[in-house]
């Protein structure tokens, strides 16, 4: 009887046992991703096996060294602390695991460092490992400021959008719209904001955007500030929100190609030429000579056409010959052959006296005078 209570003492807590190992391993996840190194210090030109646990599945991060920073506050100066070309990328596994080998690199500034892993897309997530290069200078970190801490409460968005004159090069414009709110024990006043913009993998450019305002411990507000791009500007950027020296939002942002720009270079590589032959060819035209004025063309009826209208009304006539008008030299106008080619000598024509009377019948001479009371002569 004994040894039937001990054996059903014993299966009773190996089921207990199984059922307690899936709550140990929730909540080992919900403790939020971490971080080991194969080694606590290297020097640069080394190289170290960063491994990881408890991420999402198929999630790209980014692997980066980084000064003056601590796992208890974080990278101070956001990623302008971080040795950023020589960082790496990597993608998790289905079960949230990754192993990925990074090169050491010397940040821009002093240690306390740090390898950084942070989410690349999605939803923000990062872990710190403690780091040591072997050679890099180590100071202490500033000293942490009290009173009044702003926290962004919302997600940032970028609220604008684009004109005529940004299609042809002018400097995009938006509005970086997020709440914060004040989680510390002082009211802060007039907070002044730093905004960067960065183009791929280049470090932000900062700006400072002051808010005019007072926040007391416990209050929220809507924060309004003005980002701008270069003019041209086109491509992947990425707007940061920085408070206090550390970052506290980030924003992408896609701004398109000024296809104004490149139509104008278009227009004015096709009409600078077209202008430039037209002016040359008035120039030749003005400076040619002028030649003696050119007989109209005839016009020329293609050879069916000229083919038929001969078989319709037969050849054409010949033309006759047109009379000469021209003189010989040796003749005036008034002393020139007669026009009736009369070719005889010329002989002295008789005429009649108006004045005598003429019978019928008797001829008279017109010759011969007539004297009064006599006879005339023959």
């Amino acid at each position: 009887m004994r040894g039937k209570l001990r054996i059903t003492a014993l299966v009773s807590a190996l089921l207990l046992l199984l059922l307690l190992l899936p709550l140990a391993g929730t909540a080992v996840a919900a403790d939020g991703p971490t971080v080991t190194l194969s080694e606590s210090q290297a020097g640069t030109g080394g190289s170290i096996t960063v491994s990881g646990s408890g991420w999402r599945s198929r999630t790209l991060l980014m692997l980066l060294v980084c000064g003056q920073a601590t796992p208890a506050r974080g990278v101070v100066g956001g990623t302008n602390s971080c040795a950023n070309a020589d960082g790496r990328a990597v993608t998790t596994g289905a079960d949230g695991r990754f192993s990925r080998t990074l090169p050491v690199a010397e940040p821009p500034v002093p240690c306390p460092c740090v390898v950084h892993v942070a989410t690349a897309t999605g939803t923000k997530a990062q872990a710190d490992a403690v780091f040591q290069v072997a050679g890099h200078p180590v100071r202490p970190l500033p000293a942490e400021t009290t009173g009044g801490r702003l926290s962004v409460l919302t997600d940032t968005r970028l609220d604008g959008s684009g004109s005529l004159l940004t299609w042809f090069g002018a400097p995009p414009a938006r509005t970086l719209v997020f709440t914060v709110g004040n989680v510390g024990t002082a009211p802060v006043e007039n907070p002044v904001f730093q905004v960067g913009t960065a183009h791929g993998v280049f470090a932000p450019q900062w700006d400072e955007r002051a808010w005019r305002g007072t926040l007391d411990p416990g209050e929220k507000a809507r924060v309004e500030l003005p980002v701008e791009l270069t003019a041209g500007a086109h491509g992947d950027y990425t707007v940061s929100l920085k408070y206090g020296g550390k970052v506290l939002a980030e924003q992408p942002w896609g701004v398109g190609r000024p296809w104004g720009v490149t139509l104008f270079w278009i227009l004015l590589c096709v009409v600078v030429p077209a202008a430039v032959f037209r002016v040359g060819m008035a120039v030749v035209d003005r400076v040619r000579p002028r030649h003696a004025a050119r007989r109209p063309a005839r016009t020329r009826w293609p050879s069916r056409i000229r083919w038929h209208a001969t078989r319709t009304t037969g050849p054409a006539p010949e033309p006759a010959p047109s009379p000469s008008t021209a003189t010989l030299p040796w003749f005036t106008p008034d002393s020139g052959p007669d026009p009736a080619g009369r070719l005889s000598a010329p002989h002295e024509d008789r005429r009649t006296s108006p004045t005598t009377p003429t019978s019928p019948t008797t001829p008279t001479s017109p010759t011969t005078p007539t004297i009064p009371g006599g006879k005339g002569t023959s």
